[in-house]
């Protein structure tokens, strides 16, 4: 894969920052015409840099106001345990990111539930259920001072 130029990571803040631009609007903010912005357009895509398109959604909104950053810590790091927790942490709804970890956890889940008693529902039902968690450690999100999907400008 080739690496990026700076042209190409105009046009991935753009899209990032409103995804659903046409290619016009995208190659006049991005200062190109348009067929050679819609081939770089094409060639992210083709490269697996562009992965996908989303909407941003209001989680209050949608009924799910709570986000929980959870610290999991398994009980053992055999390579079927890891597989066998990342394997079925994947398919729990509430998770929305996991990431695995340096430091005292293992694994920092991004959890989103509807209020306390959900979450407590989700730790019974859902994380309990996941096996080999030697511990779970809750941090309960109560403001949100910053949140972006648009990535810094390099250089």
């Amino acid at each position: 894969m080739r690496s990026l130029d700076n042209k190409d990571q105009q046009i991935i803040r753009a899209l990032q920052r409103n995804g659903r631009m046409t290619n016009q609007d995208l190659a006049a903010e991005v200062n190109l015409s348009p067929s050679p912005c819609l081939r770089r357009l094409k060639l992210l895509e083709q490269n697996g840099v562009i992965t996908g398109y989303s909407a941003n959604i209001d989680a209050e909104a949608y009924g799910l106001p709570v986000t929980v950053f959870v610290h999991v810590k398994l009980e053992s790091h055999t390579e079927a345990t890891v597989q066998q927790f990342e394997a079925d942490i994947t398919r729990v709804d509430q998770v929305l990111d996991c990431f695995v970890m340096t430091g005292t956890s293992d694994y920092l889940l991004r959890v989103v539930v509807a209020d306390l008693s959900d979450y407590e529902n989700f730790v019974r039902r859902k994380l309990h259920s996941v096996g080999s968690i030697a511990s779970i450690d809750s941090s309960f999100v109560y403001g949100v001072v910053k949140k972006t999907n648009v990535f810094p400008t390099i250089g």
